[in-house]
C-alpha cells in the first residue's frame, strides 16, 4: 500500500497537484481499504525526496498543514517554483492545476 501509493504521487507531474481522494480512488480496485485518511497517513510517514508529496492537497485544494519542514508554508513555496497558482493563501487553483 505504501509503494503503490508513492509510486503514483511520483507520477504527478511538475505543476499539477492531485487531491487524497483520487489518489485512493486510483488505488481502490487493488486495495479495498485505502481512502484519503490512509493516503494521507502514508505521505506524511515519507521522508523520500524522489516522492513529490507537495503536489498532494485535500479536496478542496487546501494545502496539508501538517507538510514536512516548514508546514503549508513550505509547500506553498514548491508549489509556486513549479508555476502552481493560487486562489487565496491556502488553496491551489485546482481548475488549472488538477491532474486526475
Amino acid at each position: 500500500s505504501y509503494e503503490s501509493v508513492t509510486n503514483l504521487v511520483k507520477k504527478i507531474p511538475a505543476g499539477k497537484v492531485t487531491t487524497y481522494g483520487l489518489i485512493a480512488e486510483k488505488l481502490r480496485s487493488t486495495n479495498k481499504n485505502i481512502n484519503a485518511h490512509v493516503v494521507g497517513w502514508i505521505l506524511h510517514k515519507n521522508n523520500s525526496t524522489d516522492v513529490p508529496c507537495h503536489r498532494v492537497v485535500d479536496r478542496n485544494g487546501r494545502l496539508a498543514p501538517n507538510f514536512a519542514f516548514n508546514g503549508a508554508k513550505e509547500q506553498k513555496i514548491r508549489l509556486e517554483i513549479e508555476g502552481v497558482k493560487f486562489i487565496d493563501e491556502m488553496h491551489v487553483d485546482l481548475k488549472n492545476h488538477l491532474w486526475t
